[in-house]
């Protein structure tokens, strides 16, 4: 039996319904797949490094960095659709810049001189969209580069805990996948009278990824069984997937992706941080 590693870089809030994902791919593709959440960076993982990941749940910006310099790049298997108006049935989500809800913080401009926590500094949605989106609000307020717009930032470790942080005053602000915080309220949904949405920043939406290897290994029939075990999901990921609210798995290109290395790379050539105090 065919047995394939995979990995998931994803908040641990939605790591069960991605177990639903491998379990239909190995329900429909006869193989074993043994899927574990990641405990650090998937740019400093020796299993990414070395290919010896064959399926990654992974953020847009890990993926596009990663293919960089991957002798044995990622290749995107399949994408997520989420219900609600607000994703248009299109691969994307957002990087929802949360406050308080008692707060006076209503539009970007107001943040400046709070405290901000996020994540990671790898992350797309809680660090590298709101530099960039911060940057170009710079530009248009003709203000240098090297202005810190912060006070200050700290790492949360998770977006969980940027929700928590900002709830209970630790922090100000934070940028927040919209998918992790949909998840998250729908788990504590008290949570929501502390916390307010002042502004969202579209993305392409993290992807289901092999490894190119794959290919050669299993040909591209086998690939393909795959991919169509999640764009045509059975009963049991079908029912994974309406509780997770995602409406359904279409494909996608990694050129599609390409639009977040640039804001990498333009935050990076600019020699932007956001705060002084990291």
């Amino acid at each position: 039996m065919t047995r394939l590693k995979a990995i998931s870089y994803l908040s641990p809030n939605l790591f069960w319904l991605y177990q639903e994902v491998v379990q239909a791919i190995a329900r429909r593709c006869d193989c074993h797949i043994e899927l574990i959440g990641a405990t650090c960076d998937p740019l400093e993982d020796s299993l990414l490094e070395h290919d010896q990941i064959d399926l990654a749940f992974i953020c847009g910006l890990p993926l596009i960095r990663h293919n960089r310099i991957a002798k044995q790049p990622l290749e995107i298997l399949a994408v997520p659709v989420m219900q609600g108006d607000r994703y248009q049935q299109q691969p994307i989500y957002f990087a929802d810049i949360v406050v308080r809800a008692d707060s006076n913080f209503y539009e970007l401009g107001d943040l400046a001189g709070s405290r901000f926590c996020y994540n990671d500094r790898g992350s797309n949605s809680g660090y590298n969209l709101i530099r960039y989106r911060i940057l170009q609000y710079l530009k248009s307020q003709i203000l240098p580069a090297n202005y810190q717009f912060f006070q200050s930032s700290q790492t949360s470790g998770s977006h969980q805990n940027s929700l928590q942080w900002i709830a209970s005053g630790l922090a100000d602000c934070a940028a927040i996948d919209s998918v992790v915080m949909a998840a998250e309220l729908r788990q504590f949904p008290e949570l929501a009278q502390s916390l307010r949405v002042i502004e969202s920043i579209p993305s392409p939406i993290p992807p289901i990824t092999i490894s190119s290897r794959l290919y050669n290994q299993l040909g591209g029939e086998f690939v393909k069984e795959m991919r169509q075990a999640i764009l045509e999901p059975d009963a049991s990921l079908q029912k994974a997937m309406e509780i997770a609210e995602v409406s359904h798995y279409t494909t996608a290109s990694i050129n599609d992706y390409a639009e977040i290395g640039m804001f990498y790379d333009q935050a990076i050539a600019a020699n932007f941080n956001i705060s002084s105090i990291e």
